[in-house]
């Protein structure tokens, strides 16, 4: 049940987290200030104040961060490694068979004479 509640709220954090970095507007304006030509003297241009949405990407990156991490733990069942993979469920013993009978050794026969096979029950 936790497992499916963390699902539910993960979803809904990456759904708003692509949401408001769709959102937000892009810093470099157009491509000639990405060559030197725009008129800023900055090196990835002029910085502006912190607003609702930095900080919400913020906020919100940082629970899809802990989100993931969380959702793999609870995910995890039984004793396991990420290095030597899942430890195998106990294989149940396969049934017991009896051998098939053996034939006997045929002689090889003589040349021109016709071989009968005989029928398998």
């Amino acid at each position: 049940m936790l497992y499916y509640a963390m699902t539910t709220l993960y979803v809904l954090v990456c759904l708003v987290l692509m949401l408001v970095v769709l959102l937000q507007q892009g810093k470099g304006g157009d491509i000639a200030s990405a060559f030197g030509g725009g008129a800023s003297q900055a090196a990835f241009g002029a910085r502006s104040g912190a607003t609702v949405l930095t900080r919400a990407t913020a906020i919100l990156a940082g629970l899809f961060m802990v989100g993931a991490l969380v959702l793999g733990t609870i995910n995890m069942r039984g004793p396991g490694s990420v290095l030597r993979g899942r430890v195998p469920a106990a294989a149940e013993p396969a049934a017991e068979t009896t051998p098939a009978p053996e034939a006997a050794p045929v002689a090889p026969a003589p040349e021109g004479t016709p071989v009968e096979v005989p029928e398998q029950p």
